[in-house]
């Protein structure tokens, strides 16, 4: 993939028409295009924007470039030839248009078109690419709720023709419902322009920033003063080494510092060996203490479940031999009854002889 300013597909030509370009711009409450929906559509791949001074023609570009492009480094109104600052994303959401003198404090305070807090501006952008049968919109909401600071502001993008007055209209009073339907509609909303600038990039095919950044200097150049430095600060990428030799000396530092620490950690590891084999041998002392002083405690035990089985066995013993003596002595006793009654016999049997 390159990273060159400008797509290979766009370059190579291979379908009629590649590429995106403008197809129309709408502003709502947007510098002195005022309550309505102003439309400027270029419908051709080249178009010329003129007008008298003060007719819009600046404004209408300052919109495109603000849906490329960051506030922070747009010089508004520099296509007109304005100073620093003379506008702001803040004027426009206001719509300035004059200044007046304060009699109180001698200052000049800009006056403009809209003032109620609940108005809110939209500038949308629809880009097509003929070549592929694609579309691309984007869009930007302001609503000036301080009355200093920046305007309050979200993003969208789509992959479909929008437009002011269908998508963005008839929503009720709060901001909340319009970013809730156009995210129902299939649209992108984001909150920060980095976000935004991604989706932007990939859906127009803008690989680099540069070109972007590109388009902002030609949009607002007036003159060349020296065309090698504007080619080479503008139109090519960057190519000045010293960042990353800094990059690689720092990195090299740090694997250095890295090593160094790990070369540290491991003498002194070593010097805790000793250490470490001391406590193993003192923890398997204690592991044998302890088993043994558990061998100790169950001898006691030991001897009387012994002595235990021992007596048991006496006791079987001696019931079977005393079961054996009353069986004997139970025997003796049937003799012993046997004798008496042949004892009787024979004294009859010699009385009776005379």
């Amino acid at each position: 993939m390159t990273e060159g300013l400008f797509s290979s597909v766009e370059l190579g030509g291979p379908a009629q028409g590649a590429g995106f370009r403008l197809q129309y711009v709408e502003v709502l409450n947007w510098g002195t295009f005022d309550r309505q929906v102003w439309r400027l559509t270029p419908g051709t791949e080249t178009a010329l924007l003129t007008g008298d001074i003060g007719s819009g023609k600046s404004t209408l570009v300052d919109a495109v470039t603000t849906l490329l492009m960051p506030a922070h480094k747009i010089a508004y109104n520099k296509a007109a030839g304005a100073e620093v600052k003379e506008r702001t994303l803040r004027s426009y959401v206001e719509g300035h248009y004059k200044s007046e003198r304060q009699e109180s404090t001698g200052r000049s305070r800009a006056k403009g078109l809209r003032q109620n807090r609940n108005t809110y501006s939209v500038i949308l952008g629809v880009f097509g690419n003929g070549g592929y049968d694609e579309t691309v919109t984007l869009a930007q909401v302001f609503q000036q709720r301080d009355t200093v600071g920046q305007p309050y502001r979200f993003y969208v993008t789509a992959t479909k023709q929008l437009t002011i007055a269908t998508d963005f209209a008839d929503f009720g009073s709060d901001l909340r419902d319009l970013r809730k339907r156009l995210r129902s509609g299939g649209a992108e909303v984001v909150d920060e322009f980095p976000k935004y600038s991604t989706s932007m990039r990939r859906l127009l095919g803008i690989r680099s920033e540069q070109a972007l950044e590109l388009l902002h200097q030609t949009v607002s150049m007036k003159s060349v003063g020296n065309l090698n430095e504007f080619v080479r600060g503008h139109m090519l990428e960057p190519s000045d080494a010293s960042e990353r030799v800094r990059d690689i000396i720092s990195h090299f530092d740090d694997l250095t510092k890295a090593f160094d620490a790990v070369k540290r950690a491991r003498e002194q590891l070593e010097a805790l060996e000793p250490i470490v084999a001391t406590s193993r041998k003192y923890d398997a002392a204690l592991a044998e203490r302890d088993e043994l002083d558990l061998q100790r405690a169950a001898v006691r035990l030991f001897i009387a479940e012994h002595r235990s089985g021992l007596l048991a066995g006496e006791i079987v013993t001696y019931t079977a031999e005393g079961e054996s003596l009353l069986r004997r002595q139970d025997e003796a006793t049937a003799r012993q009854r046997d004798l008496a009654r042949e004892r009787e016999s024979l004294i009859e049997e010699r009385a009776r002889a005379g």
